[in-house]
């Protein structure tokens, strides 16, 4: 019988699962398309997914608003393919029905677990990064926790799209977390999905508070309320009067905003509660205790609902998400790190990979400041490589950025075309024999390009 292989690692040996062209540590929002991109340019890649589905807040998150750029011209490929894949599914996610391009969690995991198995993608679900073997200038390997016990995988290349920096942390790349000025991380919310409301009875007692908050109706239909905003909304005494009765606390009610779901009648994304933010995104006991707060938070408002607002006498808690909605965490230090300053210079690079002018949304410390209609600013590739690693690159939201500018570019859209760049740069590298931190994205043929700076 012959020998299964293995790697040394730690005194002991480990059993070796893949040895790949490209390792994607998180299937998320830019993992997926990372792994997709690579492997549709020939490269024998593999998603590493702590959970059961892929998506990440997509899915797993219950983020369900698409998030327009803002920016013309901004979709990328990957971007297009996952709306028309969404529509031939039932989902319309077009930014001119919904305003923000709702989706259905459900359907996008389903569609994002058929574009793996169609492009070849290997997956492993449920599994954990444990550590990294790193020699001098590369990541060689990486230890993973899965129900079979550690494995060790090898690539040629590898991508963090852990959204938290995990893979750069564990092989020591500098990173920042948190706001310097105050040390907070954004605060992190705890979604939910109601179903069972009468969506026709809330959006008429909307209507009888004059709320033209969002323009649309049933079966698209948002409601919103942030307290000590500029923005004055009319639902806010209605939150006011449950702190005053006692079934809600003050921290339930600072912020709730809820959206229709496509394919599920009746139902609502509960973008909220919003944890406060002493809960951090980058403290395990803190993340820890913020979900168990959160979860009372989510009965007090799903209960006070149910009693109180026109359409929800039937409704009832459907799912909650199965992480919490982290806005921030660790952004790694990379070879150019963009910040506020490129954000209102509209800064554009010979570089770029990705448009965006999504505003300063950094929830808890700086809310706003839009850019004018047709301006955008550009993320250059730099951002995604570091000094010290040649085969390593990283998606998402955890890319090199200030905290202030992050709040900006770490919505779905923007974070898939980053990681769609992040597959192609992978593959040119591999097939001319070079460092991923060495790539020239200008260099790269447009027509092989996700997109194209101007």
């Amino acid at each position: 019988m012959q020998k299964k292989p293995s790697l040394s690692y730690e005194g002991r040996s480990v059993p070796l699962l893949y040895q790949l062209d490209c390792c994607v540590i998180g299937g998320g929002t830019s993992g997926v398309a990372a792994a997709v991109s690579s492997s549709r340019r020939g490269l024998d890649t593999l998603v590493i997914e702590r959970g059961i589905a892929l998506g990440g807040m997509q899915t797993l998150g219950l983020v369900e608003p698409f998030m327009p750029t803002f920016a013309p011209g901004s979709d990328t490929p990957f971007v297009h393919e996952v709306k028309e894949r969404m529509r031939n599914a039932g989902i319309e996610m077009s930014d001119s029905i919904t305003d923000f391009g709702w989706t259905n969690p459900e359907t996008l995991a389903y569609v994002y677990d058929r574009l793996l198995e169609e492009t070849g993608t290997r997956i492993l679900y449920h599994a954990v990064l444990v550590d990294t073997v790193c020699s001098r200038e590369k990541i060689t390997a990486v230890i993973v926790q899965t129900i079979e016990g550690l494995v060790a995988i090898q690539a040629a290349v590898f991508i963090d799209a852990t959204g938290d920096a995990l893979l750069c942390r564990l092989a020591d790349v500098p990173t920042e977390r948190g706001y310097a000025k105050t040390g907070n991380n954004q605060p992190m919310s705890f979604r939910f999905e109601m179903g069972g409301i009468d969506l026709e009875s809330l959006y008429q007692y909307m209507q009888s508070l004059q709320d033209d908050w969002c323009k649309t109706r049933p079966p698209y239909f948002e409601i919103a309320m942030a307290r000590h905003r500029e923005i004055k909304y009319k639902l806010e005494p209605f939150f006011v009067k449950g702190i005053r009765s006692g079934e809600l606390l003050a921290e339930d009610a600072e912020y709730f905003q809820a959206f229709t779901i496509p394919g599920k009648p009746g139902c609502m994304s509960m973008n909220c509660p919003e944890l406060p933010v002493r809960f951090s995104a980058s403290n395990a006991l803190s993340y820890s205790e913020g979900v168990r707060y959160g979860r009372g938070m989510i009965q007090r408002l799903s209960r006070y609902l149910i009693r109180h607002l026109p359409g929800f006498s039937h409704a009832y808690i459907s799912r909650e998400a199965t992480m919490l909605g982290a806005r921030e965490s660790w952004r790694i230090c990379g070879k150019y790190q963009v910040t506020e300053t490129d954000y209102y210079a509209r800064r554009h690079f010979a570089d770029a990979v990705v448009r965006t002018a999504w505003y300063i949304d950094a929830h808890g410390e700086k809310v706003g400041e839009y850019l004018s209609p047709g301006e955008y600013y550009e993320i250059p590739y730099r951002a995604l490589v570091t000094e010290m690693y040649k085969n390593l690159l990283v998606a998402g939201r955890c890319i090199s950025v200030s905290f202030i500018l992050e709040a900006s570019m770490r919505i779905q859209p923007t974070c898939m075309s980053i990681g769609e760049a992040a597959g192609i740069a992978a593959a040119w590298a591999i097939y001319h024999g070079m460092a991923v931190n060495e790539v020239d994205w200008s260099a790269i043929p447009p027509s092989q390009r996700s997109y194209v700076s101007s």
